[in-house]
């Protein structure tokens, strides 16, 4: 009877399981049991994921011996590689370790370092060893023999490793969803620099073409040809999804600015960095260390007043400023370089509950000017403004090298901060042109546009690299002569990404994820309790269980 009845149980249990799995066949699902879901992946990346219809390598080099902090990134790494094999069987990925050939180190971070892999290098502590060890904290993903780099760590400026670590967790699905989008797609958006009136040589903005390269086709736009050909100007312009318009200094003609207006109203997005003021920190470097900035009218006033905002010919000054290197002492072997905190170089935060600014480093600006909003129902969202302690300074005014050693009150920056440098607008705009006499016929004139979005910049600076001994592009927000990176590039490649998305992929950036990190001054400080608790602890109670199992065990079958 007993034997039925354990055969039934067997039977009953076994369909079960046969039921269970079978079922599993037909219905998908996954559970996130994490308090913040940061497993759960956005319908955005899922549709992304799930075109990959053959191989999707992944290689990741996070492979070897790291510190806790960067162990935490390999973990989660793979655990969200995982997730997304879990939805398409095409997603492989590999953990490659490579310096594990000793004698081909050298040899493969010199190849690493050309491919713009560039490595940091980590501390391991042994119970208070240090030993410094070299890490690539770079995936590479690579579909249909088409490769892009994927950044695993944020570099955040005075930042530590766990600090860095816990925001570089937070865009994981979105730095490697985006590099899927990337490599799985076929180019299709198209870029257009403009060009006609001065505006930046694009050696100086290499860094940034090079990188929008990867993901869309750029190219040089002039608008010279708009004098005589306006109409034929504005048709080839059209086929352009996104205008970049980069530190103009010369007056726009009005007939180039119906050209910029129609193709704004057609849903061509555009993405404006101006500069209200004439002055560059090259013209400082004189034998007075002084320079005049002056107002530089660009006749764009009344092309952004319809747009809804203005942007001033006045110049912010910022206690929040970012630093630049001047010699001191004596000419010769005296001479002394020195960091000096510059003004009129402020050193933007990211305040925004917005994605193209989500979890951003700090930016810097450089003679930016303060921007007005004006309402005229298009919606507008301050992506950057400058720190409580900084005010608006005037032109034309003079400006010397000597004030790094000015003092500045804060009482004068008092209630004349947070000033607006960089806003977001969205919604259908009005033609400038609406009502106006038009500088040539267009059949074509619309008075008000489709729904679209453009982002505007009081700076054109923010989007200048640097150049190495040889001339050539160091990448952008880096400052050679400070060593320090800041976080231009991302924003821009963010307003880039944003303004040409249209599966809403850059809204994965507004991710937020808790993650806890391990305190090692406690872990020291408490080594060998720490020790007790982990593996001593486990061993005692597993030792009871035995102990009490047996004495039962004895118990029953010796009567």
């Amino acid at each position: 009877m007993m034997k039925n009845k354990n055969l039934k149980s067997v039977l009953f249990i076994t369909l079960v399981l046969v039921l269970i799995n079978l079922a599993g066949n037909f219905y998908f699902q996954r559970f996130d049991l994490t308090a913040d879901q940061r497993y759960t992946l956005s319908p955005t990346t899922l549709k992304i994921i799930k075109e990959a219809q053959e191989p999707l390598i992944v290689d990741v080099f996070l492979k070897g011996e790291f510190p806790g902090e960067m162990k935490k990134l390999q973990t989660e790494t793979q655990q969200i590689l995982e997730e997304f094999k879990a939805y398409n069987s095409n997603i492989v990925f590999q953990f490659v370790n490579p310096l594990e050939e000793e004698e081909k180190r050298d040899a493969t971070i010199q190849a690493f370092l050309e491919r713009g892999l560039t490595p940091i290098n980590v501390t391991l502590n042994d119970k208070g060893k240090q030993t410094q060890e070299v890490a690539f904290p770079w995936a590479i993903a690579t579909y249909h023999g088409r490769s892009v780099k994927v950044p695993l760590l944020k570099n955040i400026m005075g930042a530590s490793i766990a600090e860095k670590v816990v925001s570089s967790v937070q865009h994981l699905e979105y730095a490697f969803t985006s590099a899927f989008n990337s490599v799985t797609k076929p180019k299709q958006k198209k870029v257009a620099v403009i060009k006609g009136n001065g505006e930046l040589n694009d050696l100086l903005m290499g860094d940034f073409i090079k990188q929008v390269k990867e993901n869309c086709f750029i190219g040089t736009f002039t608008l010279d040809s708009v004098a005589k050909k306006p109409t034929e100007t504005l048709a080839v312009l059209k086929k352009y999804d996104l205008a970049v318009i980069v530190k103009p200094i010369e007056r726009f003609s009005d007939e180039e600015k119906l050209v910029l207006d129609q193709f704004v109203m057609n849903g061509g997005k555009t993405l404006w960095l101006i500069d209200q003021v004439n002055i560059e920190m090259d013209s400082l470097y004189n034998e007075s260390g002084s320079t005049l900035a002056f107002p530089n009218d660009l006749n764009l006033n009344d092309l952004f007043f319809k747009y809804g905002i203005r942007i001033n010919p006045d110049m912010v000054k910022d206690i929040m400023a970012a630093p630049i290197t001047l010699a001191t002492g004596e000419n010769g072997s005296g001479t002394q370089y020195n960091q000096f905190p510059w003004f009129y170089s402020p050193l933007v935060y990211p305040k925004a509950k917005h994605p193209i600014v989500s979890n951003l480093d700090a930016i810097k600006f450089e003679f930016t000017n303060g921007i007005d909003t004006l309402k005229n129902g298009i919606k507008k969202t301050v992506l950057l403004q400058s720190s409580p302690y900084s005010r608006l300074v005037g032109a034309p005014v003079e400006v010397k090298l000597e004030m790094v050693n000015d003092r500045p009150e804060q009482a004068e920056f008092l209630n004349k901060g947070n000033l607006p440098v960089a806003i977001l607008l969205e919604g259908k705009f009005r033609s400038a042109f609406e009502n106006r006499v038009m500088p040539f016929q267009e059949k074509s004139f619309q008075s008000l546009g489709k729904t679209n979005k453009m982002i505007v910049i009081s700076d054109g600076d923010i989007i200048k690299n640097q150049l190495d001994k040889n001339y050539q592009p160091l990448e952008l927000g880096y400052d050679k002569w400070t060593n320090k990176l800041y976080g231009n590039k991302e924003f821009l490649m963010n307003c880039v990404n944003y303004l040409l998305d249209d599966n809403g992929l850059i809204n994965i950036r507004s991710k937020v994820v808790n993650l806890p990190i391990l305190d090692k001054e406690k872990v020291y400080d408490n080594y060998t309790s720490a020790q007790m608790v982990s593996v001593g602890l486990p061993l005692l109670i597993l030792a009871i269980f035995g102990i009490l199992f047996t004495f039962l065990r004895k118990r029953k079958y010796s009567k």
